[in-house]
């Protein structure tokens, strides 16, 4: 059932909390269906309701984040490899110059919790949905093909590619590196939807990936393949909510992950 997995918890307990909650209000929230649930008219008004609730809170506490000095948490969300190679090794002056900051890193590939104010700050490679977001460009985030040596020395028609699974079906790197492998009537050895392990199954001489430079700097083992035809950049935002905007401690971090990250990026180019 999706909303447990959303929850992070078993199916029964998902359907146990909503029961109590029926039995609470005298109502029948949901049509147990063969292939899923499905919300009654009495449980789609009710959903309504909880998610203006939602937003009005929401909107509350980005409010209140505003009343603050520099210190005290601030959430940032990026893709995981982005804070573990990129976001991460540069905040040490940050917590040197102001160590009452406290950044909390959180792996996401997605906007939607900055309207939640499930985060402060998002980093976000490619287009940035939601025209309330104030959004600022960091720079160009550079890719190559990268493997062992004995990869890269393989002729095209003989390269493995280690491609993006179908969970991934509007990334550009997923589509760039199936229409090369067609172009070169290569292979492709393995696909997944997390960059650690395309980085891994590159390391274990499985095929070629197509990985970030700021990433890929960090594996000596690895080399990129000289190419006529590289993936072109991709943007990099730096994201807030109009409301988080107006908070001394977001503005402080916002604006050192602005300086270095734009530094980092024109330095791999």
């Amino acid at each position: 059932m999706a909303a447990a997995r959303g929850l992070g918890v078993e199916h029964s307990t998902v359907s146990r909390r909503v029961g109590g909650l029926e039995a609470t209000l005298g109502l029948r929230l949901f049509d147990r269906l063969p292939r899923g649930w499905r919300p009654t008219p009495e449980g789609a008004r009710l959903v309504a309701q909880a998610e203006a609730v939602e937003r009005e809170v929401a909107t509350l506490s980005r409010t209140a984040a505003g009343l603050d000095a520099l210190t005290g948490e601030v959430r940032i969300s990026a893709p995981p490899v982005l804070l573990a190679m990129l976001v991460a090794p540069g905040l040490t002056t940050l917590r040197q110059t102001h160590p009452g900051l406290v950044p909390i890193l959180i792996g996401a590939r997605q906007t939607s919790d900055l309207d939640r104010a499930e985060a402060d700050i998002a980093l976000r490679i490619g287009a940035v949905v939601g025209p309330d977001l104030i959004t600022r460009r960091l720079g160009s985030v550079a890719y190559g093909l990268y493997g062992r040596p004995d990869q890269i020395a393989l002729p095209p028609a003989r390269r493995v590619y280690l491609g993006f699974d179908d969970s991934l079906p509007d990334l550009p790197q997923a589509h760039w590196l199936d229409v090369r492998t067609q172009a070169e009537t290569a292979s492709i050895g393995l696909r997944s939807n997390d960059m650690a392990t395309l980085m891994a199954s590159a390391r274990a001489g499985l095929g070629l990936a197509l990985l970030p430079r700021f990433a890929a700097r960090a594996l000596p083992d690895l080399m990129e393949l000289p190419d006529d035809n590289p993936f072109e950049p991709r943007p990099l935002f730096l994201v807030m909510h109009p409301d988080i905007r107006r908070s001394a401690r977001v503005r402080q971090v916002a604006d050192h992950l602005n300086g270095f990250i734009g530094k980092e990026l024109d330095r791999l180019g």
